[in-house]
């Protein structure tokens, strides 16, 4: 039996699924985003984008910190670069290749819209709180990527004509992962009984308004939100894209496991 056809029992199993889900997410998202480290449109941006990356991953840091305090590993690095593919919890969307400048945006907006909600209320509901510190201090930082998102979605929709068709392009493209950040499942269920986290549907019309009304502004359409929406990436079930990206970021630390920066 795989980790994925297990339902977490206790309360510190529902902690521990959590913990990496939202730590999957943050590790892959930051890595996406690093790959962008030299190439911005311009400076200012390329900087911006890498502290972006760098808080992303210091979430997933922090994260798995505390699932391997409570699971018994060494350090959170197993997480990160000692698992497979399928044993990841991430969902699809931050996994797809790094696109161009608009579809990064769209993604970032589209992610960090979601995260907002999410963060503010499981701020309001989780009771751990070692937990509870960590999802405040990451939401000051969630509140600019939205920001700073959202702006760009308006300066690139509303823009010329090649930057509005590659944003409704990268909009487009993406949609069909966005169902699955609002899929439940038993661990969600169990973790939601022990007050560790929220049903996330219950804000589903709150990001979709917010959407709505940032493509509209933007001079963009809003895609069709009954379309086929991919799932299945909490339970391993992935795109090919992630093999690819972990066997970049996990070869140096797999090679040389026992190495120490000196």
């Amino acid at each position: 039996m795989s980790t994925f056809d297990t339902i977490p029992q206790t309360r510190k199993e529902a902690l521990i699924e959590i913990l990496l889900r939202l730590g999957d997410d943050r590790l892959i998202h930051g890595h996406r985003l690093s790959e962008w480290a030299g190439h911005g449109p311009e400076l200012e941006e390329d900087l911006a984008l890498a502290n972006v990356a760098l808080d992303m991953i210091g979430h997933a840091s922090s994260l798995y910190a505390y699932a391997a305090e409570l699971d018994g590993k060494e350090d959170e690095d197993y997480y990160a670069y000692f698992r497979d593919d399928i044993d990841f919890k991430n969902i699809a969307m931050v996994e797809l290749p790094r696109g161009d400048f608009a579809f990064t945006m769209a993604r970032q907006f589209l992610f960090s819209a979601f995260s907002y909600f999410l963060y503010d209320k499981l701020i309001k509901t989780v009771d751990d709180e070692q937990f509870n510190g960590m999802l405040q201090k990451h939401f000051k930082e969630i509140k600019y990527h939205l920001r700073h998102s959202r702006e760009w979605v308006f300066r690139l929709g509303d823009g010329t004509d090649e930057s509005h068709k590659r944003t409704q392009d990268a909009f487009d493209e993406i949609w069909m992962y966005t169902g699955e950040m609002f899929d439940m499942d038993e661990a969600d269920k169990a973790a939601i009984k022990h007050n560790l986290f929220v049903d996330v549907t219950s804000f589903k019309d709150e990001w979709k308004n917010l959407v709505n009304e940032t493509l509209e502004e933007a001079t963009l359409s809003v895609p069709d939100y009954d379309q086929y929406m991919f799932s299945g990436s909490r339970q391993g079930r992935h795109t090919e894209h992630l093999g690819p990206l972990l066997a970049q970021m996990q070869f140096l630390r797999r090679s040389h496991p026992d190495a120490e920066w000196k």
